[in-house]
């Protein structure tokens, strides 16, 4: 069976959009200073599409013959700089340069470096007093 046009306009839209966007736009690359600190940029990508089209019968159409097709779509992406990894001497911070989080989820999502860093030391800390 054909593929209808549709599809190929879709699959072509999705084809761009991959293009963009990969891991390394949402976590970059990371950027080593003099003093042997590591910044890793992070970023929230957002994005949407929409394709749209129809099928137009011709006036004096032949039963069976192909229609004329017309379609269209369009896609959006927004990428915002939200934060800088910060790694030095084993530890890790997160240096926001967004607002601040306004939902549990975005707050929680800041704090997992903290953390980390706790169970770290807290971990550490065993070790030494046995």
């Amino acid at each position: 069976m054909e593929q209808h046009p549709i599809g190929d306009l879709m699959e072509k839209t999705m084809q761009k959009i991959r293009e963009m966007i990969d891991v390394n736009t949402i976590v970059g690359n990371p950027i080593n200073t003099l003093d042997g600190t590591t910044l890793i940029p992070v970023s929230r990508v957002t994005f949407g599409f929409g394709a749209g089209g129809g099928d137009y019968a011709v006036k004096d159409s032949k039963p069976g013959a192909d229609n004329g097709f017309g379609g269209g779509s369009g896609a959006g992406v927004n990428i915002s700089p939200i934060a800088f990894l910060v790694v030095k001497d084993g530890s890790v911070k997160l240096l926001n340069v967004a607002p601040p989080a306004n939902t549990t989820v975005d707050r929680v999502v800041e704090l997992v470096p903290e953390i980390i860093d706790k169970i770290k030391e807290f971990t550490e800390k065993d070790k030494f007093e046995d």
